[in-house]
């Protein structure tokens, strides 16, 4: 398939794409309501973030031209900075030039999650296993997974038909059985896709794109069935082994369809692409390969969360049991602070929600403000009432999609040996990959925890949101560039990781948490905090304090328990040194253990933590 398309093909003549000679890039990112543009500049001493520019999304009626609201971006950025980049005609968006001091850019790049992003249909043959890993495929690649179809998921052949149907997919990516295992249920649901015959959203004259990703044995047989009514490409399977996944190859051939399917026929995408040599990502790909490339340059453990208006995208980078990191993505379709912020409440309840409050109000009021959010999404909280509610339903959409998140973030151990009922029960060898207490980094992106109005708010809901454990440093993505960052760094790793580190990542504070038996006497200190061979404090049980540092740069944390059944990430009773960045909000203690007792949770306590936060006045 051909990534780049389009009329201006001259465009890509002029466009610099060796890294070495870039000093300036233009991406954009095309979202759902809003189009952002990023100018990254390279000076003398580094790549920079100079600029940015958003506009209305346009790829929906009566405009339905994306490059429209993109190039209102461009106008913005233009503006704002001085530097000539759009022409005053022709066909040409761009002055690609050498860039000079005042005209031109470089090179352009983009992702996209406008017209509800990419949306896909997974079928396998076992639900925990096949069908599993190809969620993880589509999920990886920034898909969000509509519907799981899978032999053993107690629907019948007619239910399944309906709901194939009904979801209208962009992509399907079908999978089932290991290489060299039985065929027959592969092919058997192979002829119910055909009988469903499912039509995608974009381009109705075109065949639906199917990747089949399954046992190799069955690609010939099922290839023949499927392309009555499908373009079908086949690429190796996603679950060769029982012990061993495959992802690349299905996530690499998402992002093919995705270009020449999805985007190629989305309103103005064909002109969009036209613009820049290197081909649209999805957003949420995008951010995970940034979230990846930072990991694996730190060499740490990372959760990552961006929380929409509609959705929860969580992405995370753990080591397995042999010590290899693997990368895992989910996203929450249900779960935003806007147009789903009522489906949090029907999921978390009242009750859980009421929690995080430092105020009295009744369930039917909870209900109503939530529901006029729901009805009014663009609207921002007027009060520091309104405030702390939004705030209250983050911590409750965080912990849903953590856990949701954890459910398909797995490992899968190696066995020498299996029994046949190890085929269809994969409980023995599949083992959860997320660890708080051994995660390095939470970064936190989305409006609610980008823009709070201070940034121990956004510190304190992801403490309590995500459940934090032992030591956890706490960051926010600033003006949410990631999507940016994630593409730019498909052409220079290095310019990337400069931006990431030094105009994105805005390192909050270091959260400690220790966890210890309820046995413990509730007079007693848990852990002191050193930082720098200097005691800095006490962490008492059941309270949640700050403690204050001289410096923001880097320090050498050491946290030491005061009682042998207190674990702050080392084990029960064993001293926890670690090198931290220190932000505005220092070092946030919660003595509260995991999980929090509900006796303190009541609005008095959370107003206390408030008041001892500073979160009460002017702060928020």
């Amino acid at each position: 398939m051909k990534r780049n398309t389009g009329k201006d093909a001259t465009i890509k003549a002029f466009v610099k794409t060796d890294p070495r000679q870039l000093k300036t890039v233009l991406v954009t990112d095309c979202g759902s309501t809003t189009t952002k543009a990023l100018l990254f500049e390279r000076k003398e001493d580094r790549w920079h973030q100079t600029f940015r520019g958003e506009a209305p999304t346009t790829v929906e009626e009566p405009v339905a031209d994306v490059t429209v609201g993109a190039r209102n971006a461009f106008v913005e950025v233009q503006e704002l900075s001085g530097r000539q980049i759009l022409n005053a005609g022709g066909d040409k968006p761009f002055e690609i030039t050498a860039a000079s001091a005042s005209t031109g850019i470089d090179l352009y790049l983009s992702t996209s999650s406008a017209g509800g992003g990419l949306q896909m249909l997974v079928a396998g043959v076992v639900s925990s296993i096949t069908t599993e890993s190809a969620e993880r495929a589509a999920l990886g690649a920034g898909a969000i997974v509509m519907e799981s179809i899978s032999a053993d998921d107690g629907r019948q052949d007619f239910e399944r038909i309906e709901r194939i149907r009904h979801v209208k997919p962009d992509i399907v990516l079908m999978t089932g059985g290991v290489d060299g295992g039985s065929t027959s249920h592969v092919v058997e649901m192979a002829e119910t896709l055909v009988a469903a015959s499912p039509r995608p959203r974009f381009g109705d004259t075109l065949k639906l794109p199917v990747i089949y990703a399954g046992n190799s044995e069955a690609s010939a047989e099922v290839q023949e069935i499927l392309s009555k009514m499908a373009q079908v490409v086949v690429v190796e399977n996603v679950r060769p082994e029982l012990e061993r996944e495959n992802l690349g190859p299905a996530r690499e051939a998402i992002h093919d369809f995705f270009l020449s399917h999805v985007m190629s026929h989305s309103p103005g995408y064909g002109k969009l692409m036209s613009w820049s040599p290197v081909r649209i990502m999805p957003t949420p790909a995008a951010v995970g390969d940034i979230v990846q490339a930072y990991a694996q340059k730190t060499k740490q453990s990372v959760l990552c969360v961006d929380i929409g208006g509609a959705t929860t995208d969580v992405f995370s980078v753990f080591p397995d049991r042999e010590g290899e990191p693997v990368f895992n993505r989910t996203v929450s379709a249900n779960l935003g602070m806007s147009y789903s912020i009522a489906n949090v409440l029907v999921e978390a309840g009242a009750a859980n929600i009421k929690r995080w409050l430092p105020f009295e109000v009744s369930d039917a009021e909870l209900s109503d403000r939530l529901r006029n959010k729901m009805i009014r999404p663009t609207s921002i909280p007027q009060a520091l009432d309104d405030l702390w509610l939004e705030q209250a339903v983050c911590r409750e959409a965080l912990r849903l999609s953590l856990a949701h998140h954890c459910s398909l973030a797995v490992g899968i151990a190696k066995k020498q040996e299996r029994g046949i009922a190890d085929v269809f029960r994969q409980s023995s060898s599949r083992y959860e990959l997320v660890d708080l207490m051994k995660l390095d980094m939470v970064i936190g992106s989305g409006g609610v925890l980008s823009h709070a109005p201070s940034r121990m708010q956004a510190a304190l809901m992801m403490v309590e949101g995500f459940g934090l454990q032992g030591v956890t440093q706490l960051s926010v993505d600033s003006v949410f560039m990631m999507p940016h960052l994630g593409v730019f760094a498909s052409v220079s790793p290095e310019a990337a990781y400069e931006v990431f580190e030094h105009d994105c990542l805005v390192h909050v504070g270091c959260a400690v948490v220790p966890v210890f038996p309820a046995k413990i006497s509730k007079a007693e200190s848990l852990a002191e905090v050193h930082l720098d061979g200097k005691l800095l404090g006490r962490i008492s049980q059941g309270q949640v304090s700050t403690l204050s540092t001289a410096h923001s740069g880097q320090g050498l944390l050491r946290v030491v328990p005061l009682h042998g059944s207190v674990d702050v990430g080392a084990g029960p009773g064993q001293v926890t040194e670690r090198t931290v960045r220190l932000g505005e909000c220092g070092i946030l203690c919660d003595g509260r253990n995991r999980p929090v007792a509900p006796a303190l949770l009541s609005p008095a306590q959370q107003l206390a933590v408030f008041e001892a936060l500073g979160l009460t006045g002017g702060a928020a």
